[in-house]
């Protein structure tokens, strides 16, 4: 729960109790739901998927301030975090990271593709030494380790950006130079090539989702200062059949 920090109904039953029907998943999944908000474990967000209307399976959990303990004690961590309720536009980020992460681990278990790691938001982070030994940070919303087949000994990298269409293109553009001065410091290299760059991108408005796509291949494609090989634009349901495919899609 903690590694997405939110998550709905059907996402942590899909994550957790994956090995019961779907019916019987959700009723275990709300059983358990509710004594965990009982004891102050978890919490929810007044904001609900699919509105009012969507009942219970439509609460965002988070982990609360008894979770946050637990945590801490496990981790050793003495810092603690405050609590504020998120924009609805945030908690969307992080619910959409986790439904890629669901879909992979949901394509890792009908072996269709290996998922050899999984990294989010803050794990998959990358730091480095910049210009007068600054410390640069590489934000990508997640990483991941695939193979195309299980067993296969040839693994694919990817870095995941999720745009759900709230930031400009320059700001998408920007965070494409990030990478790209990431890349030239040979550090992804060491273990092999450098992860391809994912950018899946959707808006409320599908015309409007596609001129976003189009826009920022173009940007990129114009921009020489970059290296266009390491970037991948596609929309979320596109993106497992890209990542199936391997490094040469």
């Amino acid at each position: 729960m903690a590694e997405h920090r939110f998550l709905t109904v059907s996402q942590i039953s899909a994550l957790h109790f994956f090995d019961l029907s779907p019916s019987s998943g959700l009723r275990r999944t709300q059983r358990v739901l509710g004594r965990l908000r009982g004891v102050g474990v978890l919490g929810t967000l007044t904001r609900r998927v699919g509105g009012t209307h969507a009942g219970s399976q439509g609460l965002v959990h988070y982990v609360a301030a008894a979770g946050e303990r637990l945590l801490r004690l496990e981790s050793g961590d003495r810092v603690r975090q405050r609590w504020h309720e998120p924009s609805a536009r945030f908690a969307a980020h992080h619910m959409a990271v986790a439904a890629l992460r669901i879909e992979l681990e949901q394509a890792h278990r009908r072996q269709v593709l290996e998922l050899v790691r999984r990294e989010v938001e803050p794990a998959a982070w990358r730091r480095y030494a910049g210009m007068g030994g600054a410390v640069v940070t590489v934000k990508p919303d997640a990483y991941f380790e695939t193979a195309s087949a299980p067993g296969n000994e040839f693994v694919d990298a990817w870095f995941i950006e999720i745009d759900l269409g709230h930031e400009g293109i320059p700001t998408l553009l920007k965070k494409c130079h990030e990478y790209e001065r990431y890349r030239r410091q040979g550090i992804e290299q060491e273990d092999g090539g450098f992860p391809l760059v994912i950018w899946s991108m959707t808006h409320t408005d599908p015309a409007k989702a596609v001129r976003r796509r189009t826009a920022l291949h173009e940007a990129i494609e114009g921009d020489r200062q970059l290296d266009q090989g390491i970037f991948r634009i596609c929309s979320p349901e596109h993106v497992l059949p890209l990542i199936q495919k391997g490094v040469t899609a």
